[in-house]
């Protein structure tokens, strides 16, 4: 019999902690090896947890709103299944109390005392959200080990001050803001009638964002104050491509594969990205840029929420056409069905949306940081077109496509940001109808 200590694995490079949503087994069940325990929720996406041991889940060293670091126990697992009798049958499914994230108990804080002064980047956004100052955070009592504040102590605090009397928010006031004379009631009064009035006609909703869109919402605003956007259009004939996956989207089909014009224009950016590398870049700081080698190419999946997220094809540029539809196949299956891993969303250094799938023909996406361009392709719409044989010109109907590209005007100038997309559309109109799969 062996008791072994369920980590918070490392759910990517830039991922230091997870928060625990939910717990999928509960005290005295079977686990079995690589079987999902719990799930938790990092600042990039939410992700089941797999037990490394198989056994019986004995001790949960977390609870639901807990943040973990990578590294920390979570659970514990005894490994001799032989000694499942042993365990209670009416073990709660999840700590009631604030559980220690390790084993030893919690340093004790004075009621009145300040925390350890350690915030995690959760607590440290919601803070934000709220507009609490730094000082007035440090006067939050914390109730994590060794005094750390958690996203729970945070969250009461939030509460207990909207209900909290006016007079009462200043609750770190310096000592001689305390002395200064309190107004008068009538003061008061006059102050609040000076204030517009609101009237609401009832006819709306309200709905509070979640977790997944606060952080897309605040991305978006990051990105668009960090680089100035530049957009650039070109029109593509991609007639040759959509002939071509008319040829060949059964076969694909009888190999599990659907095929979608996706992978086809994922294979034109890594083309073009080896030919122009500046776009596959990033900025430090104020002088230096990164010149990426690696080609990881970002594929913006809606989910059924709405939202957005965007799982990266790593060496995007290695992979023919097959290995491309099958990444993208998979990429998409287990985004809706919330299975992506963190891993799967490191790493981009280019991002393509294919805002053709909801019949938009043109966009003007904003760039994931730190990348410094982003391409979207519009629907493809049947047009008049001139086309040039033999010398002569004609009108024939052909299969039109927009191409916007969004680049980073710090590093990324309008000649470069307006040839790489010319060359982006120059791969698909070339696009050899004859290949085969």
């Amino acid at each position: 019999m062996a008791i072994v200590d369920m980590l918070m694995p490392k759910m990517g490079e830039s991922v230091m902690e997870g928060t625990i949503l939910n717990w999928l087994k509960k005290v005295g069940d079977k686990i079995a090896q690589d079987e999902s325990v719990l799930e938790v929720a990092t600042d990039k996406v939410d992700t089941e947890v797999p037990a490394v041991n198989a056994g019986i889940l004995v001790e949960m060293l977390a609870k639901v709103g807990d943040v973990v670091q990578v590294g920390k126990p979570v659970a514990r697992i005894q490994t001799d299944a032989s000694v499942a009798a042993e365990v209670p049958a009416a073990a709660p499914q999840a700590p009631t109390a604030a559980a220690p994230l390790i084993a030893t108990p919690p340093a004790t804080v004075a009621e009145t005392g300040t925390n350890s002064g350690f915030y995690s980047p959760l607590v440290l956004n919601i803070a934000k959200e709220e507009k609490i100052s730094m000082q007035e955070l440090e006067a939050i009592k914390g109730s994590g080990r060794e005094g750390r504040l958690t996203k729970n102590d945070l969250l009461a605090y939030v509460e207990k001050r909207k209900t909290a009397p006016v007079t009462q928010t200043a609750t770190s006031a310096p000592a001689a803001a305390v002395a200064a004379p309190v107004v008068a009631p009538a003061q008061e009064s006059k102050t609040e009638q000076l204030k517009p009035a609101v009237s609401f006609s009832g006819n709306f909703e309200i709905v509070e964002m979640d977790r997944m869109r606060k952080m897309i919402a605040q991305r978006m605003v990051d990105s668009k104050r960090i680089s100035p956007h530049v957009t650039s259009f070109v029109e593509a004939d991609v007639t040759n491509i959509v002939n071509w996956r008319n040829k060949w989207k059964t076969e694909f089909k009888k190999r599990g594969i659907n095929l979608t014009f996706t992978p086809i224009f994922i294979e034109a950016v890594a083309k073009a990205l080896q030919e122009f590398p500046m776009i596959n870049a990033s900025v430090d700081g104020d002088s230096r840029i990164i010149l990426k080698k690696d080609i990881n190419v970002g594929m913006a999946v809606a989910l059924p929420s709405g939202n957005l997220i965007v799982p990266v094809i790593k060496n995007a540029d290695h992979l023919n056409l097959m290995g491309l539809a099958q990444k993208v196949n998979d990429f998409a299956v287990r985004a809706r069905e919330n299975k992506l891993k963190t891993d799967d969303l490191d790493g981009g250094t280019y991002t393509l949306s294919n805002i053709g799938t909801f019949g938009n023909m043109l966009g003007t996406p904003i760039i994931m940081q730190p990348q410094v361009a982003i391409l979207s392709t519009g629907a493809i719409i049947k047009k008049p077109a001139v086309i040039s044989m033999g010398g002569s010109d004609m009108i024939g109907i052909r299969q039109m496509m927009f191409l916007s590209h969004s680049y980073d005007h710090r590093i990324v100038d309008g000649a470069l940001g307006g040839m790489f997309v010319r060359k982006v559309a120059d791969h698909l109109e070339k696009f050899d109808i004859t290949r085969g799969i």
